[in-house]
């Protein structure tokens, strides 16, 4: 198994009055998860917890009994981590769906999702929504997620200048997100992971107000202190603005 570093905070920002977004860190699966709620009345919080306790419990529950039936059937293009973790993310839709429809408070609500897992010598990423997935490598930053966002879809059709994408009026618009449909698609995708390595899940609580560059510079600021580039990242976030929650997961891989 990998030898990972890690660390996960969140905070309530500088302009609302509770935090919706949740995180799981459970290293004994090597799994790390971010959800962003949305939904009026902290109908937003209760979908993002049901999100990342629905995947983490899956997870422990199969470690405890592989023989376990699954949710849904298989799908054979895809190798068995990838049917687990895409599995557990549906089934987390489905649950956030259920409290949603049977329980007239939480009507609505629904949570972004982004996870990821570290198993034998690769990484998988899991993702629904505009959570992120960032990795550092050799001085380099890449995105390895892709906005399920209005914004995003509008990028994809018409070149925008770095001034129009600023004041595009849709921003916060969630084209996919767990919770609105009772099944939903989940972006999986996966790679060799490299000792060095640094894996950064967040909310766009922090890709919302720190750029790219930021994010980058603060990471080679910080060298392999995990916990250190969290609490820069967020404080960043703050100090922009800080108009949304933010959450941030830090994985190294060690050398």
């Amino acid at each position: 198994m990998p030898k990972l570093e890690y660390a996960g905070l969140t905070d309530v920002g500088m302009k609302r009055t509770h935090n919706e977004d949740n995180l799981k860190l459970l290293p004994e699966h090597n799994l790390f998860v971010v959800a962003d709620g949305m939904g009026g009345h902290a109908s937003g919080e209760v979908a993002s917890q049901i999100a990342v306790e629905t995947v983490a419990s899956l997870f422990e529950e199969i470690a405890a009994d592989p023989e376990i039936t699954m949710p849904y059937k298989e799908d054979r293009n895809k190798s068995p981590v990838e049917n687990l973790f895409v599995t557990s993310v549906r089934y987390a839709n489905y649950r956030v769906f259920e409290k949603a429809s049977e329980d007239a408070r939480f009507k609505g609500m629904g949570t972004t999702f982004v996870g990821m897992l570290f198993k034998d010598d690769r990484y998988y990423v899991a993702h629904v929504g505009d959570s992120r997935c960032y990795r550092v490598r050799e001085s380099k930053l890449d995105q390895l997620t892709e906005d399920h966002s209005l914004l995003n879809d509008y990028k994809k059709m018409a070149k925008l200048t770095p001034e129009e994408e600023k004041n595009f009026p849709h921003k916060n618009i969630i084209v996919r997100a767990l919770g609105m449909k009772e099944s939903v698609l989940v972006d999986i995708s996966s790679d060799v992971f490299r000792p060095g390595d640094i894996y950064l899940l967040c909310s766009d609580g922090l890709s919302g107000e720190v750029d790219d560059p930021n994010i980058l510079r603060l990471a080679s600021e910080s060298g392999d202190r995990v916990e250190e580039l969290c609490k820069k990242l967020i404080q960043t976030a703050c100090a922009n603005g800080g108009k949304d929650n933010v959450t941030v997961i830090c994985v190294r891989v060690v050398e």
